[in-house]
Formats: C-alpha cells, structure tokens, sequence
C-alpha cells in the first residue's frame, strides 16, 4: 500500500513538472478522459482511470490523479480503449470522394489499412489513363504515380481517420507485364522488387496478393517469394487473398506457409474463411495448420470479417484464362461465341484449378449490389436467380450478359460461409478484424450503389454479438484484437496501445448498448454506442456526431525512408519484428 501511494505520488510530482514551473498546482492537460474502465489494448484486466491527452499524444493513462484540462470528458460507464485498426480497409477511393469515412468512423476506427492484392501506386502513365477510365459511381483525378505520393495527397486533401497502404504485388506485376498471364524473366522480377522497395520506403506496410483475381491469379509461387522478401527485408509483411478459400483451402495455406518461411516476413490471411458447403468441415485442419505453422516459428496470424456472405465481382465466377489481359479484354472475349461457350461451360462445370464463388453460392445466393450501368442499377439488391428468370436465361448466360452491358465486373455478394465457422474463427486469439469494405456514409453518391453490411457494421457487431451476446470473446481480448494485435503484427510505431507517449487514437464506447445495424436489405445505416473517437488527438467524433476535424495522417512501415534508421536491410532478420 505504501509503495503503491509511493509510485502515485511521483506520478502526480512528475506530471505537475511537466506542465509548467508551479510544480504545487494539479498538471493541465488538453484533454481529459475521467472515470472510464480502461482497456489499454494490451489485453490486460481493465481498470477504471483516467486518459490525459496534450497535442497529438498521450500524456497519461492510469488511476485517477490529481489534473486539469481544457475539456474534461466525463466517461464514467464507458470503456476506453485505443482506435480500433481496420486491417483490410478498402477505403482507398472512397475517402479521395468523402475524407470523413463515416461509417468506419462511427464504429471507433482510427486506421485504414488498405492495398489488398493492388494498391494506388505504383502507376504508369498508361495504368493511371486505364484506371480512370474504369472508374463507377465515385470519380476523382488521379495526379500520382508513386504510392508514397498517393499517401501524401490523401493527407493533404484531409481525412478523419488515420490511412496506410500495402503495395499489392498485382500492382507491381502490372506496371512491369501488364495484365496478361505471362511469367517474368530475371530482368524483369528485378524490376519489380525494385517497385516493390520504393513503395517500402515511401512507407508500406508490407506487400500484398490476391491470389484469385487476374492479373495476381498468374504469379507462381517463387515470384511471390521474391516481392514478399523484398518487403521484409524493408520491415514488411506478406498480407494475401489466398489461391483457394475452398476446394483447396489446405494447399493454399501450404503456399502462405511456404512464402512466410522463404521470405523471412511475417505474413497474414486476409479474411480467412471457407467457402462452399461442401468445404466448411476443412475449418479444423486449417487451424491446425496454422497453429503448427506458429508453433514452428513461422509468424502467420490471419483477420476476419464477422459475416456469413462475402463481396467480390463476377470476375470471381469466371475461369482464370478469359481474365486474360484486363477488363476490355475480358468483355471482348465474352462477346465471342466459341468463347463464350466455352465459359458457359466451365462456369456450370469448373475443371481442376477453378474455383467458383458462383458455385459455392448458388445464383439464390448471389446478390447484386453494384452497377456502373445507369439502366441495370434497378437491379441493385436481387438475386441473380431472380434476374436469370426474369430475363428467360441460365445464371451463366444472366452473368456473361450483365458484365458486358455494364462494362464492369459487378459487386456481388457471395453466401458462402458457415456461421459455425465463423464463431469459430472468431475464437482464435491471432485472428484480428477487417471489414474489406469502402468507408462511406449514408449520402450523396454512395447512395448509387448498395452495400455489403460490413461497411457499417463489421466492429460493431464484434463488439455487439459476439462478445456481448455470444460471449465468445472477452471484450478485453477483442479489443486487444482490434488494436494492440494487428498494430504488433504491422510493426506500427507508437500506435495500437493506450499507453503515454503513443499517438492519442482513442474511443470512448458504451459496451452495454454498442450495435450495428446494417442489413443486407439496407446495408447502409450507421452504428451506434460509440461516443467520442480522438484520432492523434483531433476530436473525428465527438459526442455521436461526425466533427469538421481531419486529424487523420498516414501512417508508415518500418521502412520509411523518414525514420530514423529507416529504410531497406540485407535480410528480414534484421529487424526488431514485434508481432503478435
């Protein structure tokens, strides 16, 4: 008891020091959170405390001391805990359109980590032309060409949550062979680690694959290994979209495996699931090989949205080879009768090495959300089966025929999970969370599109169902789990933790009333329970309501070229890996 009123006493002198030369007077702060149960992110037992914060960082965070502050938040009945991290955040776009990214904001998220498999740079002068032109419902100039540079005109242009970026392997791919299914030659994979080591030191986080979609679908395994060496020898992460999430689930995560050890960088599943009924008994082998991956050293951790349906295109319904070559190629093939034939054909029938999310959904269970077609967006929020019917065709022909008269790939949602699964996975302690969604709000031009309910309501309903309902998870462990984990598994400085000196990404919640809302039937209606959320210290929301505040920065890897002692090593060996 003495020691402890000891350690209290030298605290309070400490902090009083530190606000100025009367040393008498309680210290002033800019803001003060009092009275709140502290969950620092560490997973560690809450405790009821106080949070200081002074400029952009944490000043204090501990029992109730003796201080003054501009404003003083009264969080008796709140949790306190540190922003929550959106591991695979497809926010890229839509926050160039709305900085605000309402519907992560409301949920307490503080970080978007986008780039899942591509990401906003490296870009050609052709890849920059070609993307615009692509472009749906949300428009904007694209005036870079680096991702660093895209970074930095996403900070300008001011954002309320904090922004980071993978650079995606299909990106580099990309800029050095086009979309084509062609290999690389050595010149060639050099160049490409080249890009890859530019965009590290402009500040990824790490490199990343989606190992479905063309053009990333046609890398071989050793070209990942090089990209995915090159990031951890600049302080990465391997982040992929595996090959298969169903029939061959196991010999995917073989290739992960594979890539982690070869490379040296840790690496993660983006939302690791099974997909296909016929598969959904896989789960357990899964996890046991992950585990005994992590058991032998490997650093594998993976992340999850809370949902029983994921979102893609209807590229991820079409066999690999009519992917061929981008967008434009795709459609003029699919306009070509023996082409076109012969996908209706592997479409209903897939050979060895296709997996369909068509066919591990079922048409009744592929709902179309997305359009870029002014005539076909009446369309938003059927089924394929109801639109087959209606127009008098198979599914296949239904899905051939909405692609090119919409002359994109379509949003779709995919039913393909087990809700037994999920709860399941959620269990696991090195699984963290993603909404692999856009961060919008419910206005303007986000109204043209529907949406998955993972934009809304991914955190949410975490926080709501799975640990207050089902219990499945400690509210201290899941908050762990959306902060302090997946910053340790990015290696992220001075961020993730409640903790003094670390960047001021706080959120005050109520866990008793915190809830999603967001339905399939009407995805797009906002969480509540979250009160306030500091994002380096700006209030982004401040008592429920969204602020004029754009506090949000970009946040960089290990091998920034800013740091000190930044930039690019001989091996991934010799960084001070944190991870989880």
């Amino acid at each position: 008891m003495k020691q402890n009123l000891a350690v209290t006493s030298v605290l309070a002198l400490s902090l009083c020091a530190a606000a100025g030369p009367s040393s008498a007077s309680p210290a002033q702060h800019d803001v003060l959170i009092q009275g709140g149960t502290i969950y620092d992110g560490t997973g560690g037992e809450p405790y009821v405390g106080d949070v200081a914060i002074d400029q952009d960082r944490i000043s204090y965070v501990g029992p109730h001391q003796a201080m003054t502050a501009k404003r003083v938040i009264d969080a008796r009945g709140r949790a306190v805990s540190p922003g929550f991290i959106n591991m695979l955040s497809q926010a890229q776009e839509s926050l160039l359109v709305d900085g605000r990214g309402e519907s992560d904001l409301v949920q307490g998220v503080t970080l978007e980590v986008t780039g899942e498999g591509t990401s906003m740079g490296p870009l050609s002068d052709a890849m920059a032309e070609r993307d615009r032109q692509r472009q749906g419902d949300t428009k904007f100039p694209i005036t870079w060409r680096s991702l660093g540079d895209y970074l930095q005109t996403l900070e300008k242009k001011g954002i309320s949550l904090n922004i980071a970026s993978m650079v995606g392997a299909a990106t580099v791919r990309d800029y050095v062979l086009g979309e084509g299914d062609v290999q690389p030659g050595s010149e060639q994979l050099g160049r490409m680690q080249e890009l890859v080591r530019q965009a590290m030191t402009d500040g990824a986080l790490g490199v990343s694959s989606a190992l479905i979609y063309a053009p990333g679908t046609f890398a071989k395994t050793p070209e990942l290994i090089a990209l995915a060496t090159e990031a951890g020898r600049c302080g990465g992460i391997y982040i992929t979209h595996m090959r298969s999430e169903g029939n061959d689930l196991l010999g995917a995560l073989d290739e992960t495996i594979a890539i982690a050890k070869a490379s040296g960088a840790p690496a993660e599943v983006y939302h690791l699931k099974v997909a296909g009924k016929a598969n959904w008994s896989k789960l357990d082998a899964a996890l046991g090989k992950i585990e005994g991956a992590r058991a032998a050293g490997v650093r594998l951790t993976a992340d999850l949205y809370p949902y029983t349906a994921g979102a893609t295109g209807f590229d991820a319904a079409m066999p690999h080879w009519v992917l061929d070559g981008g967008l434009e190629a795709w459609i003029a093939r699919l306009k070509d009768p023996e082409a076109r034939a012969r996908v209706v054909k592997e479409m209903q029938n897939p050979p060895p090495g296709f997996e369909s999310a068509l066919v591990a959904s079922g048409p009744e269970g592929a709902l179309l959300l997305q359009f870029k077609n002014e005539k076909l967006k009446p369309l938003t929020g059927k089924t394929l089966a109801e639109v087959a019917k209606a127009r008098g065709v198979s599914p296949e022909e239904a899905v051939i025929d909405l692609v090119i008269e919409d002359g994109s790939r379509i949003g779709v949602a995919y039913t393909v999970m087990s809700e037994d699964n999920v709860r399941k996975e959620i269990a696991q302690p090195w699984v963290s969370f993603a909404s692999d969604e856009a961060a919008t709000a419910p206005e303007g031009v986000f109204l043209r599109s529907a949406q998955h309910p993972r934009a809304y309501g991914t955190f949410a309903k975490v926080l709501a169902h799975y640990v207050r309902d089902e219990k499945i998870v400690p509210l201290k462990d899941a908050i762990h789990r959306l902060s302090g984990l997946p910053a340790a598994n990015l290696s992220l400085k001075d961020r993730g933790l409640l903790k003094q000196g670390y960047f001021a990404d706080v959120v005050v919640f109520d866990p008793a009333t915190i809830q999603d809302h967001a339905t399939f039937a009407n995805a797009q209606q906002l969480a509540t329970g979250v009160q306030y959320v500091f994002v380096n210290g700006g209030a982004a929301l401040d008592d429920g309501k969204v602020t004029p505040a754009r506090a949000g920065r970009v946040v960089r890897g290990q091998g920034w070229r800013g740091w000190p002692n930044g930039g690019c090593r001989s091996s991934s060996k010799d960084w001070p890996w944190v991870w989880g």
